[in-house]
Formats: structure tokens, C-alpha cells, sequence
């Protein structure tokens, strides 16, 4: 009897461990239908991809609406509403060829008329920023969008552009993001969004939610899902943003199941979302926390000054206490989440307070005050600056802060008005971009950053060609030029950190920091 009680009991721990194993792999199967509910801090601003925009609606209207290519998770550019493109007249023409079966939301097929026909509007309207990136302003210039056959659209540049398809790519421009005519009023006016999407727009309450529903008729590219990029598949019926401004409600929302996702959690926020019963998602981020360096300014024009700054700073302590360990140093315009990266670009004067309290006796240092400018808008710009104000006090530095409403700041950036400045650059998907605004003549543009003709010579080579190879041995070089000349001290990433509910299923969050809806589902 002992014997057949002991099968009994092991034979009933199988089965159970059997259903359990079953009801897991269920959970990990993806399921079509049902609702998936995200929590918004603020409502968007418009359904008009790239024109009157922020962050919240470039979240939204990616799940609406397609550019040409996107970033995949690695940060390189595949297909999106293209299939495949190929480049001749040696970088000079790219033709782009449409997915197969590719749809807008009024069930008409796509052709290249109404790809060109979008960046046509899109570069007649002054509204739209980022004109400046293809006008030639920043080097990159289209001089022609033609359409070879129905299936074909055809950039002609002026020069060769490594930045080009990441400038097609770029999440804020939606320089390709194709509507139908149909998206207008009999007047020309906006109306709402008729895409190529796996999603179309449903509803738009202003103030309080946006309503997403499938495209029951949306033609996936072969190439799996990645970023922006690849298999945009569907599962959930709907997809609803709502609107919450308040963190403590949404947080609320996801302990009692009424919202299934809440993106872009601040590190702090993390302890509170875990006790409720919320999983916590991170990916290393592309937001960078940095302290501006004037280096026109009398003092800090001194190199040896700033050399005693940069080994007056622990990266280290800053970003373990900022990030809650989420996320490392890092001193380059080169994140780590980037295909470029690798532990080369860490180089960096090292955290040394007595080598800084030698430079600045060297340099005739007489305890002049240095102001770091801040703003308690933004937590981690403050909380940067207290840090780093204690750590040059401790080389024997006058720092002191200079707290400012955020407005006055950014004025003060724009202008170059400051002497050190607790800053944040937004995320650049392509190391090149970020050096972009870093680097310049201050005379023309006093928010550059770097003025040195070799430094901008290096970030026209990172972008003259396209092969990986020569791009990296560039910014390699600017990243070692850099930790010379110190014309900025970078500090860290932000992490992305997204909340998760228990019944979304298949949701990863990536160095963009912007939910992708597609590819999850909803369990039972």
C-alpha cells in the first residue's frame, strides 16, 4: 500500500506540474483579441504624424501610421513600409520598393504616388521641424522624390549621407510616414489619419483617451518584428492610451488591472510598482545626462581646468545612485545600446580628487566660483547637479548652484549663457545625430557645445559613408578627442523602464523608450 500511495502521490505531482507547464506555455502563446490599455501622462497633441507632435503622439501614431524604414532594436535600419531598397550612383539615388500588399486603412493599395505625395505635404508645411534635416542645413539634402514605377519611390541626395536612412528612420520626423489623400477634408484640411498601420484610429476624446483599433487587413513584412522595424504583428483587438497625468493614479490603475501598461517609469517609481503586484521591464536608454561645459567662458577656456572637473567626477557614484543601478556610466555620445559601442568609448579621465586639486594648482587656480545652472523640473538634472557640486567641492573647487525654472535654462542653453549646466539631450538613435548638435561653430550657433575644426571634420567623416567599419574608427576618434579636449562631460543614460501588468504578455521595451503594442497580446 505504502508503494501504491507513494505512485499515487508522485503520479498526481506529475499531472500537476504538467498543468502548470501546459498553462505556462499558454500564457507565452500569443492570443488575438481582447483590450490593452496604456497609461499617457498627457494627451497628444495632434493625429498628424510629424507636424504638431511630441512624444506621446509619436507613441501613438507609430501604431498607426508607417515611415519608409525604422530602427530595430540593435539601432540599425531595416524595412518597415518598404520591403527592401537598394543605393547606386555612389550614394546618391536610393529606390525604395513598397511592401507587397500593403494597404491603407480605406483598403486601397499603396503605390509610390502617395508615398511622394506624403513628403510633398510634409515639406510644404513650415510647421514641420525637420525640413532643416533634408534642406541641406545640416549637410543632408533631397533634391528630388520621383516615382519610377508604382511600386518604387526614388530620393535623389545631392552628396552621399550615411545619416540618410537614419534620418528616414528618425522617430520625431515621420519624413516618410505615408497617408492616404483621404486623410483630409474636402477643404485640404486635417482630418485624421488614413495609414498603412497594423492599427488604425478609432476614437480621439481629447483629454481623455485614444482609441486604436487592428487592421484586419494588414500585410506583415516577412522579416520578424525588431524596434521600429520588421513583422508588425497584431494580437489585441484594441489598443487604448489612456490619459493619466497623475503617476500615483496610474500606478493604481495597474495594481487593480484597469491599465496593462505604464511606460517610462522614473527609476524611483520602480519599489512602489513591484509592491502592487507590477513586473518591471528595463532596456539600456539613448536619453543622456550630461553636464555642459562653456568652454568660451575665461575660466573653464582653461583645458586644465576642465581637466580637474573631469577627475573631480565619480560617473560611477552618479549614475549608481541616479539610476537606482539600472543603468552605467558612460561619458560618449556613443550609448551602449548602440551597434558602435563597445568598452573603448568608456575611455575617460579617471575619478581622481587629488590629480584635480594638482591641475588646478598648476593652472593658478585661485578659488574663482564655478555656477552650475539647473532646474528642479527636472529631477534628475537637479539631483546631477547637488552631486557633482559636492564632488568639486571636495577638489577644493567653488562650485555653486544656480537653480532655475526650466524655461530660463533652456534659454540660457540656446544662447550658450552659462559656465557649467545640468542638462539632458533626448534620444538620437544614431551616435552621428547626437554629435550633430554637440558639435559647430559657437559664433553661429552658441548651443554647440564643441567648436574644433578636427572634431567636425571627424563627424563629417562618420557620415560621408556608410560602411560600418570607417563610421565606428570615426566616432572612436572623436570619442578619444573628446576625453582631451573635454567640451562636455557626459554621464550616464537614462534607462527605459516601463511597468507591466500581469496579464500583458509578449511586451519587451527598447533604447527608443517608446512602446510597441504590436507583437503583444492580452492573457485570459
Amino acid at each position: 500500500m505504502k508503494t501504491m500511495f507513494g505512485g499515487l502521490a508522485l503520479a498526481l505531482v506529475l499531472a500537476a506540474g504538467a498543468a502548470t507547464a501546459g498553462a505556462a506555455a499558454a500564457q507565452d502563446t500569443p492570443r488575438d483579441g481582447g483590450t490593452i490599455t496604456v497609461a499617457l501622462n498627457a494627451d497628444i497633441r495632434s493625429s498628424e504624424p510629424g507636424i504638431n507632435r511630441d512624444g506621446n503622439t509619436d507613441t501613438v501614431m507609430q501604431h498607426v501610421v508607417e515611415s519608409l524604414v525604422g530602427y530595430r532594436d540593435d539601432l540599425t535600419v531595416g524595412p518597415a513600409l518598404a520591403e527592401s531598397w537598394t543605393v547606386t550612383d555612389d550614394g546618391r539615388i536610393y529606390d525604395f520598393k513598397i511592401r507587397k500588399g500593403a494597404l491603407f486603412h480605406n483598403g486601397k493599395p499603396v503605390t509610390s504616388a502617395e508615398v511622394k505625395w506624403s513628403w510633398d505635404r510634409r515639406w510644404a508645411t513650415d510647421s514641420w521641424s525637420c525640413r532643416p534635416v533634408f534642406d541641406g542645413t545640416a549637410g543632408l539634402k533631397v533634391e528630388a522624390v520621383e516615382t519610377p514605377d508604382p511600386q518604387t519611390i526614388r530620393f535623389r541626395l545631392a552628396q552621399p549621407n550615411a545619416l540618410f536612412l537614419a534620418q528616414l528612420a528618425n522617430v520625431q520626423c515621420f519624413a516618410t510616414g505615408t497617408i492616404s489623400p483621404d486623410s483630409l477634408n474636402p477643404d485640404g484640411s486635417w482630418n485624421a489619419p488614413v495609414a498603412t498601420g497594423p492599427y488604425k484610429l478609432a476614437s480621439w476624446k481629447r483629454g481623455e483617451a485614444v482609441v486604436l483599433q487592428r487592421f484586419a487587413d494588414y500585410k506583415p513584412l516577412s522579416e520578424p518584428g525588431s524596434g521600429y522595424a520588421g513583422a508588425r504583428i497584431a494580437h489585441a483587438d484594441t489598443i487604448r492610451f489612456q490619459i493619466v497625468p497623475d503617476p500615483a493614479t496610474a500606478e493604481a490603475a495597474l495594481a487593480t488591472g484597469g491599465v496593462d501598461l505604464l511606460p517610462s517609469l522614473a527609476p524611483g517609481q520602480i519599489d512602489q510598482v513591484k509592491a502592487s503586484g507590477g513586473t518591471v521591464e528595463t532596456a539600456q536608454g539613448l536619453g543622456w545626462s550630461v553636464i555642459l561645459v562653456q568652454t568660451a567662458d575665461p575660466l573653464l577656456s582653461d583645458v586644465r581646468i576642465r581637466q580637474a572637473i573631469a577627475h573631480a567626477i565619480d560617473l560611477k557614484q552618479i549614475a549608481q545612485a541616479r539610476t537606482y543601478g539600472l543603468a552605467e556610466a558612460n561619458p560618449s555620445a556613443v550609448a551602449r545600446s548602440s551597434t558602435f559601442f563597445d568598452d573603448g568609448f568608456l575611455g575617460w579621465p579617471t575619478y581622481d580628487p587629488a590629480k584635480a586639486q594638482a591641475l588646478l594648482q598648476e593652472a593658478g587656480y585661485k578659488g574663482q566660483p564655478i555656477t552650475i545652472q539647473t532646474n528642479k523640473r527636472y529631477d534628475g538634472m537637479y539631483d546631477n547637479a547637488v552631486l557633482v557640486q559636492a564632488m568639486l567641492a571636495a577638489a577644493g573647487i567653488d562650485a555653486r548652484l544656480e537653480v532655475l525654472d526650466w524655461a530660463t535654462q533652456l534659454d540660457n542653453y540656446t544662447a550658450g549663457k552659462f559656465q557649467l549646466q545640468s542638462f539632458s539631450f533626448s534620444a538620437r538613435l544614431d551616435p552621428s545625430l547626437l554629435y550633430g548638435i554637440l558639435i559647430g561653430s559657437k559664433a553661429k550657433t552658441p548651443s554647440r557645445q564643441w567648436d574644433d575644426p578636427k572634431a567636425a571634420e571627424l563627424l563629417a567623416q562618420s557620415i560621408r559613408t556608410e560602411d560600418a567599419a570607417k563610421r565606428k574608427e570615426a566616432l572612436q576618434q572623436l570619442h578619444v578627442l573628446a576625453a582631451q579636449q573635454l567640451p562636455i562631460i557626459g554621464l550616464y543614460y537614462d534607462p527605459a523602464v516601463d511597468a507591466v501588468g500581469p496579464k500583458l504578455k509578449g511586451y519587451k521595451p527598447w533604447a527608443a523608450d517608446k512602446p510597441r503594442l504590436w507583437g503583444a497580446w492580452k492573457a485570459e
